[in-house]
């Protein structure tokens, strides 16, 4: 699995998501609760920027028609998705966030 730098931890505001490229692969990455995660940025029911959506209790809401992504795991938590969204590992490495979008095969 190769990572990539994607920003600094400092660059993170809580809870406002942050869109970042890795390997041509636009990541929305969010710090809420004391965490750092990446989500595929783009909502599997609209195809539209996540990054420009609300985070709330580990979720990030597509602003287009509300749909709710968990963080954690990329499920929908309600209408009118019905598609998870990829979610990628993150590492974090002194002031350093960085996130792999690769399979391991």
């Amino acid at each position: 699995m190769a990572f990539v730098r994607v920003c600094a931890l400092g660059d993170l505001e809580e809870d406002t998501p942050k869109l970042v490229e890795v390997d041509s692969t636009p990541v929305s990455v969010v710090r809420t609760g004391g965490e750092v995660f990446a989500i595929n940025d783009i909502c599997s029911h609209a195809n539209v920027s996540l990054s420009e959506g609300e985070v709330e209790d580990c979720q990030i809401e597509c602003w287009l028609h509300g749909s709710s992504f968990d963080l954690r795991t990329g499920k929908p938590s309600g209408l009118p998705a019905t598609r998870p969204v990829p979610v990628y590992p993150v590492q974090i490495q002194g002031d350093d966030v960085l996130v792999s979008v690769t399979q391991e095969s």
